[in-house]
């Protein structure tokens, strides 16, 4: 999936990888046609290097985008050094059938209400009771998504950006890398924790945006590229980046950061891994994802530097009880962490830096969602540090975003209370022990014993 915001991002990304090398892509001495049926670099008749003639501003036909296709998947060929073992089928839809698929070809009622999911992004201070989980990233990804590559269907949706059925070079380009990554490793694994997906986005997102930074790198020097189509008509856009007062986006801005890590921070990390090992430790990824975002943020932490097991003792009294889920709880992580510092005004700096005092030397952590019969909700969230400092940071970080960002009152020691009103109006308890921050949230002061007594 691309997101919004491309042209800036992109530069971001170009910054991170500032000091990378380019891969060697080879010269135009190539025969006419491959020796064989097939070679690197050459696709259903195109080499990498050969112009096509097309015409973007009215859309491509079908024949000019067979030809774009063609061109664009024997240039991630060069790049990644790989042979795609089948042609990708490439539709393109408008934003408004892309928004109808995602829900449900206007079956109405929007997505399933997930209560278990809700505590968890509650506990991250992201998304508020006012609004649920599902419904927030429903939103977000009808908003922003720019394309996607579907592996049970081996085939690839491009979302114009224009009324004009246009498509985008680097989505195209980059939903080809998850197309190739299908068909030589597979992607139809599941992962168990929110920062085990983001940590294995990291491999798939990271390595199909750092074979995009090249492919952009090589257009108009060495390389003729079709033009971009204009995005600036899109909803939810951050302005027109000259300096004119942006919009207010149309999604939660605390959700896409966390969502958008691997496509930021994972370019950086496969970087790391190809500079050690080139394209087959990079192959070798898919094997072994990376155990946290910790370990993609940092790439010296891989593989060695592996998560604490957190587990969090269940204690609640009759009136609570913990969700029929598997696994009962989640692991959030440091990306995660990350966005709950900055989006609640505890970090200041890059949104897309991924670094604060208050998220980095995480170690482990857990959330676990309650209710009650009476419908209301809960959680108990454990997290575990590197050191007392880190431990102290997060404490001094979250205790701040409920005082400061949320106007919580504070009744007795450890003890805060959100006011009603407010997306986050209920009563937590946050108390550091040693490597350990324990933060309880309930409905009521009187439930946070009822959820998660203090120990004796």
């Amino acid at each position: 999936m691309r997101r919004q915001r491309l042209l800036a991002l992109l530069l971001v990304l170009a910054t991170v990888l500032a000091g990378c090398s380019v891969p060697s892509f080879g010269g135009s001495d190539h025969p006419a046609t491959p020796a064989g049926e097939d070679a690197v670099g050459w696709e259903d008749g195109y080499w990498y290097d050969d112009p096509v003639r097309v015409t973007t501003e009215d859309g491509l036909n079908e024949t000019e985008r067979e030809a774009v296709v063609a061109r664009t998947m024997a240039r991630v060929e060069q790049i990644r050094q790989r042979e795609f073992e089948e042609t990708v089928p490439v539709s393109v839809i408008s934003r408004a059938e892309y928004r109808n698929r995602s829900r449900g070809n206007g079956s109405g009622g929007g997505p399933p209400a997930d209560p278990w999911n809700d505590q968890v992004w509650e506990a991250l201070l992201l998304i508020g009771e006012d609004s649920g989980s599902s419904e927030e990233l429903d939103d977000t990804l009808s908003t922003t998504v720019q394309g996607y590559y579907s592996p049970s269907q081996d085939e690839i949706v491009i979302v114009s950006p224009t009324e004009t059925p246009q498509i985008d070079r680097r989505t195209l380009s980059h939903e080809l890398v998850h197309a190739l990554q299908d068909q030589h490793f597979g992607l139809n694994g599941s992962a168990e924790t929110q920062d085990t997906q983001l940590s294995r986005q990291g491999v798939t997102e990271g390595e199909a945006n750092y074979v995009r930074i090249f492919y952009e790198r090589r257009c108009g020097d060495q390389w003729e590229c079709i033009a971009l189509p204009d995005r600036t008509s899109e909803s939810g856009d951050a302005g027109d980046g000259n300096g004119s007062a942006a919009q207010e986006p149309s999604y939660n801005e605390g959700l896409f950061t966390v969502l958008y890590q691997p496509y930021v921070t994972g370019p950086a990390f496969v970087h790391a891994i190809r500079d050690e090992g080139g394209w087959d430790a990079v192959d070798a990824l898919h094997d072994d994802f990376p155990d946290s975002t910790e370990q993609v943020l940092h790439p010296e932490k891989y593989p060695d530097e592996k998560p604490v097991a957190v587990s969090v003792s269940d204690r609640s009294t009759d009136a609570w009880n913990r969700f029929d889920h598997d696994p009962v709880g989640d692991t959030v992580g440091e990306a995660s962490i990350y966005a709950t510092v900055y989006h609640n005004g505890q970090t200041e700096g890059d949104r897309y830096s991924y670094e604060s005092e208050a998220s980095e030397g995480w170690a482990g952590d857990l959330v676990v969602p309650y209710r009650n019969g009476s419908g209301g909700y809960g959680y108990v969230w454990e997290t575990r540090w590197d050191t007392e400092e880190d431990a102290r940071e997060f404490a001094d970080a979250y205790r701040g975003a409920l005082v400061e960002e949320h106007d919580a009152s504070q009744p007795r020691a450890n003890v805060y209370v959100v006011p009603e009103g407010d997306q986050f109006a209920d009563a937590f308890r946050v108390v550091r022990s040693g490597k350990t921050v324990r933060i309880v949230n309930g409905p009521t002061v009187d439930d946070l014993s009822e959820i998660h007594p203090t120990e004796a």
